[in-house]
């Protein structure tokens, strides 16, 4: 029969409590001997006060760089990084928008020229903004580097050495083999041996000590992929910094409101709205063209579905003309992109563009096109603002709406549309004649109509509103300003186009840091020592385990060597006793 103990955290509590109690009193002792040896006052008796020495200035900027690079500091950063962005989402931006930022400043007298001067309009390339992101990547980068120094350091050195008491490890077991009554041919060294070479076989490095008093013991250690873990973790987080800082400063991104039959061409021009990255150039736009061929969309038509009449779905033929000259059909999608020239064009939106002829007073077709209606409701009943500055003798304005499926009797219904899909197509507008203010050299919504300087040749509250349908399609105006017809209509996407060349650091960071965290959760960092020795005929073997940081299964760890050095020596414990100790 083999006798095995087993002890864990708590059952060398008297020990502990002993081993403080000493160290306290010795650390009392040693007070009291520097006290007794401090030079005293005459008149107090008490000890000479000392100066704490001063750091200077290579000091104070060690203990700047040390609170700097501390992990609670990164962290700490990364919070106030995020609480920084926040009036970015409340304050208008001038690089989104330069107008909203000049109205709210002209709205918000006093307190707008201060927003102004701290940079809340322009928060992301604002200084302080930057200096704190600057300081979380160099908080980051002073974390790791040591720390991954320090690592590989330890991942060279041998495992650490033997405690003299192993008892007092959280996990404890101990052999009491009788070799001699028992027969057994296992010396101490040999059980060394096969306690290194079952710990190898579980990945452990291991390296086996000769003590003194022909004691034996190995050492061994693994889980060193969960500080590499760690390490991966934070140095991907350096690299979603990097990335989003560098798709910041050389990324663009840019708006296209683009009708059927046209022609989008990735020029600055060609945008309705652009957004560079700070150092971005505009003269590196890659040159292709896009056509829109085609727009189809299907609509729910199920009798019973409380969407019955809705849009479900989006489809746009594209035309792509690339760099080189090539030419390509592709079909763009809701969250289905169109990658081309290093950008993706993303499908924002749909509309309804009604193509109109103006002809002025004096005959002359002042305008021929289509006019963006802008969507409203789920019916698609779209905002549609026209601006006629050359029409003579002078110029035009309409302000009014399209209804893809109409429903209006003059004098007895509000006009409105039932549907959404063009079954009965109608425009009702608004005109109105003078200066419309283009030539003041302030720029203006192309999606509304300054009225002020302006005067009214039709309304629906007058009773003479313009309705133009398929079956009425023209119009003539009052005062012989001209007339207005309704020629068709277009169907219109919005395009989003995108240029981040750090995205895909963004991304590949983030698979790194995911791969990092999931090491770092689920790979114990352990250590084992095993003694032998043989005293009176019996093998006396003993074995601790610690864990560097938590590890509830390091008790079932310990259950796992014993089976294995009773396989290895043929054992058989005392059932009760190996049953009581398994409990423990």
């Amino acid at each position: 029969m083999v006798s095995e103990h087993s002890d864990d955290e708590n059952t060398s509590t008297e020990a502990k409590d002993t081993n403080t109690a000493n160290r306290k009193a010795g650390k009392t002792a040693d007070a009291g001997r520097a006290v007794s040896a401090s030079e005293k006052t005459e008149k107090t008796g008490k000890p000479a006060r000392k100066d704490a020495p001063a750091l200077g200035l290579v000091g104070m900027l060690r203990w700047c760089w040390t609170q700097l690079t501390k992990m609670n500091t990164a962290l700490m950063l990364l919070l106030l990084l995020a609480v920084a962005a926040v009036p970015g989402s409340i304050f208008p931006q001038r690089v989104q928008d330069p107008t909203k930022v000049t109205d709210y400043i002209k709205n918000h007298p006093g307190w707008g020229e201060f927003a102004d001067k701290i940079q809340l309009f322009d928060v992301f390339s604002s200084a302080w903004f930057s200096a704190i992101y600057l300081l979380l990547f160099i908080s980051l980068i002073g974390c790791v580097t040591p720390r991954a120094i320090k690592h590989a350091k330890d991942w060279r050195k041998p495992p650490a050495r033997t405690p003299r008491n192993l008892s007092r490890m959280p996990v404890h077991r101990q052999l009491e083999i009788p070799v001699a009554d028992a027969g057994l041919n296992l010396s101490a060294r040999g059980a060394i041996e096969d306690a290194a070479r079952i710990l190898k076989k579980s990945h452990y490095r291991v390296e086996i000590r000769d003590e003194e008093n022909e004691h034996y013991s190995v050492g061994a250690e693994r889980g060193y992929l969960r500080e590499i873990g760690n390490i991966l973790f934070h140095v991907a987080m350096i690299g979603i910094l990097v990335g989003v800082a560098f798709g910041s400063l050389y990324g663009y991104r840019g708006q296209k409101i683009l009708v059927q039959d046209e022609t989008f061409v990735n020029s600055l021009i060609g945008y309705d709205s652009f957004t560079p990255g700070t150092n971005y150039n505009p003269d590196w736009l890659t040159p292709y063209a896009v056509t829109l061929n085609n727009f189809q969309v299907r609509y729910d038509r199920q009798q019973d579905s409380h969407t019955y009449g809705q849009d479900l779905d989006y489809k746009a033929e594209l035309t792509v003309h690339d760099p080189q000259g090539g030419t390509e059909q592709k079909t763009l999608k809701v969250n289905e992109p169109v990658d081309i020239g290093g950008t993706s064009i993303f499908l924002s939106g749909n509309g309804y563009a009604p193509v109109v002829r103006v002809t002025d007073g004096e005959g002359k077709v002042a305008y021929e096109g289509t006019v963006v209606g802008i969507t409203t409701d789920g019916k698609y009943t779209s905002s549609v603002v026209l601006k006629v500055p050359d029409a003579k003798p002078s110029q035009l304005g309409f302000v009014g709406m399209f209804l893809p499926t109409g429903d209006y009797a003059r004098g007895t219904t509000v006009p409105h549309s039932v549907d959404s899909a063009p079954a009965n197509p109608m425009l009702i507008f608004q005109s109105y004649s003078g200066d419309l203010g283009l030539n003041s050299g302030q720029p203006q919504n192309v999606y509304v109509l300054d009225t002020s300087k302006l005067q009214e040749l039709n309304s629906m509250a007058q009773g003479n509103g313009i309705v133009l349908s398929a079956q009425n399609p023209e119009a003539v105006l009052p005062d012989n300003k001209g007339k207005i017809e309704f020629l068709g209509y277009k169907r219109y996407v919005g395009l989003d186009v995108r240029h981040d060349p750090g995205q895909n650091i963004v991304l590949y960071s983030f698979v790194v840091a995911f791969a990092g965290l999931i090491v770092s959760l689920f790979v114990a960092r352990r250590r084992v020592w095993v003694r032998a020795h043989t005293a009176d005929g019996v093998l006396v073997v003993e074995y601790g385990l610690l864990a560097r940081g938590e590890d509830p299964r390091l008790a079932n760890e310990a259950e796992r060597l014993t089976d294995a050095f009773a396989a290895a020596w043929g054992l058989e414990f005392d059932d009760d006793n190996h049953d009581e100790n398994e409990g423990k």
